[in-house]
């Protein structure tokens, strides 16, 4: 039987990985729930993985050190009182050379995380790799939005990553305003779309990556409805799971990853598919460093 992920360490400062839980639908425009995304995935994590990662054909490391820790009752907070929050909780938790996963909650929520690590690293040193089918590059909600939320809605994630410093390259886009699209080539930004020719090989997509350190943000509307349905706006035509995984795995060891969120789950009732995929993404990730680091490690042993 599963036993899934060991939250087996109660002190986040002695932790190799961080879980960092930020439930938030404030801003949603279409079908909210995005509150309990965190719960739903942490409950799969915990009790429905196999401990043996078959894509990363490894075991955890036995020095894996998973702490849990939780930003609680976000959605009682602005938009920017949330992002504030977010930002001091992955600052106290998540010390650096720590894998931290975020996990959301609405798109937004990424960008406390943003701002935190644009306080560690040099933005222009990093590549924000965003798996969406959305651009997520307008200034702010009002121009689809009565009551605007403004510029840290769910739809200018990646605005304002940019406007930090750091590198984005957006995989999987397929809905997107005009102004969005004059934007990212105005600003010369990667964006590889699908639907309207080949899917892009993940070649390509490594070679748009000009930074040896990355971030991997995805939004559950990333990936096909057929994988992963249960998500504010399902948009048809996503990436396939199985090229996900692959793209991952090139990722993860052709680059540094630092740090990595899964966002826009929206449970719904009698449906377990979207809480299970994105735990399973969230596990490989983790797998995946580990097996990296433990790759380099032998590749460089130690001089007697």
């Amino acid at each position: 039987m599963p036993t899934g992920l060991k939250i087996n360490c109660s002190d986040p400062s002695q932790a190799t990985v961080v879980v960092l839980c930020a439930g938030y639908d404030r801003t949603a425009s279409f079908r909210k729930g995005t509150v309990n995304g965190p719960a739903a995935i942490v409950e799969s994590l915990k009790f429905q993985m196999e401990t043996y990662d078959r894509y990363s054909q490894a075991l955890p490391a036995a020095e894996r050190k998973v702490a849990l820790c939780e930003v609680a009752k976000l959605n009682r907070c602005s938009p920017a009182v949330m992002i504030k929050r977010v930002k001091k909780a992955y600052e106290k938790y998540v010390a650096p050379g720590v894998f931290g996963l975020l996990l959301g909650g609405e798109h937004s929520v990424s960008i406390g995380a943003f701002e935190a690590l644009a306080a560690r690293h040099d933005p222009r040193q990093v590549t924000i790799v965003q798996l969406d089918a959305h651009l997520d590059l307008r200034h702010d909600d009002s121009d689809y939005n009565d009551t605007p939320h403004g510029v840290y809605a769910h739809c200018s994630v990646m605005r304002r990553a940019h406007e930090l410093g750091f590198n984005c390259v957006h995989v999987g886009t397929r809905a997107y305003s005009q102004d969005e699209m004059a934007y990212a080539r105005k600003q010369g930004l990667a964006v590889f779309e699908w639907g309207l020719g080949p899917t892009p090989k993940t070649q390509k997509i490594l070679a748009a990556i000009t930074t040896s350190l990355v971030y991997i943000t995805i939004d559950a509307d990333g990936l096909d409805p057929a994988c992963m349905p249960a998500t504010g706006t399902p948009v048809p035509g996503g990436l396939e799971w199985y090229y996900t995984i692959g793209l991952l795995k090139e990722i993860f060891h052709k680059k540094i990853v630092i740090g990595a969120d899964m966002v826009e789950v929206a449970p719904r009732p009698f449906d377990v598919v979207t809480e299970y995929a994105a735990a399973q993404l969230c596990y490989t990730m983790l797998a995946l460093r580990e097996q990296c680091k433990q790759g380099k490690k032998n590749a460089n042993p130690r001089r007697r």
